[in-house]
C-alpha cells in the first residue's frame, strides 16, 4: 500500500515538473535550484488505509544539460547547439520513514525548451 502511496505523489511531481512554465523553471526562485544546490520541503504523501498519514521529505534539484550555452549551465557553442536550445534534468526525491527504516524513491524529468 505504501508503495501505491509513494508512487502516487511522485506522479504528481512528475505531472508539476512537466507543466511549470520554462521561464519559471529556469528562474532564481524555482522549486529545482540549480546542481549542487537543492530545495527540502516537508510533504505529505498520503493517506493510508485507516486515516494514518504518510509524511516525507521532497528534494529538488535541476542539472543542466553540457550543450546548454554557458550562461545555462553548459559548455554548448553555436556548433554543438545550433537550435540555442535549454535542457535540463529535472530530479524529484522523495524520503520517508515506515517501522523505523528510511526509504527514498526518485524520478527524473527532461524539460527542453
Amino acid at each position: 500500500m505504501v508503495q501505491n502511496v509513494s508512487d502516487a505523489y511522485l506522479t504528481y511531481e512528475k505531472a508539476f515538473a512537466q507543466r511549470i512554465p520554462f521561464d519559471a523553471l529556469t528562474d532564481a526562485s524555482s522549486p529545482w535550484p540549480v546542481y549542487p544546490a537543492r530545495s527540502h520541503a516537508p510533504v505529505t504523501i498520503g493517506t493510508l488505509p485507516g486515516g494514518r498519514t504518510l509524511t516525507g521529505n521532497v528534494i529538488r534539484t535541476r542539472i543542466p544539460d553540457q550543450d546548454n550555452f554557458p550562461a545555462h549551465g553548459g559548455n554548448g557553442t553555436i556548433s554543438t547547439n545550433p537550435a540555442e536550445m535549454q535542457t535540463w534534468k529535472l530530479q524529484s526525491h522523495i524520503t520517508y520513514t515506515i517501522s523505523g527504516r528510511e526509504y527514498v524513491k526518485s524520478r527524473t524529468i527532461v524539460r527542453t525548451q
